[in-house]
């Protein structure tokens, strides 16, 4: 069960929700979660908890945004499912504020195209990930595939997609 409700409970706690607040990244995530639909409620140690989130992007279980930590479950059945997954998100949290808020969403991206490069996954060598706990978020670790095949399999791939798109539209 989540514990809803507290307030930040140290200064450290209190440093992350302010700095979320004031690089902005707090208050996207509250617009990101009104405008998805979403229902917010306050979480443990300052955090912001949204769930039922409508639209299919992004794809996940559960994504952050500043302070606030959305999902499209709620938070009870998410927790009995993936009990590790609060302290993952939270850990998120704390990469916006050193990211400087919205700054994170270019380091992150990076990070991922990295990850599917090395290793055909969004999350398995994407440093954020890696931070926050790969296991604790779900992930499944997968291994780096040597950097010469890798390159030549997107590229392949990269070579596929005006043939995939003709098939489409015909």
């Amino acid at each position: 069960m989540v514990r809803k409700g507290s307030r930040p409970q140290n200064r450290r706690q209190w440093v992350r929700a302010v700095g979320n607040i004031v690089n902005l990244s707090t208050p996207a995530g509250v617009l990101v979660s009104v405008l998805g639909g979403a229902r917010i409620q306050t979480g443990p140690r300052g955090l912001l908890l949204a769930e039922g989130y409508r639209p299919r992007f992004p794809v996940a279980g559960a994504f952050t945004v500043g302070n606030v930590i959305v999902s499209r479950q709620p938070w009870d059945l998410l927790a009995r499912r993936f009990p590790q997954l609060l302290e993952h998100e939270e850990r998120h949290t704390w990469q916006y504020l050193y990211c400087g808020g919205l700054l994170y969403y270019p380091a992150y991206t990076a990070c991922m195209g990295w990850s599917v490069l090395r290793t055909g996954d969004r999350a398995s060598a994407n440093f954020f990930e890696r931070r926050a706990g790969l296991a604790a978020g779900g992930y499944h670790e997968r291994p780096a595939r040597p950097l010469r095949s890798a390159v030549g399999a997107q590229m392949s791939m990269l070579r596929s997609i005006p043939r995939r798109l003709a098939e489409r539209f015909r």
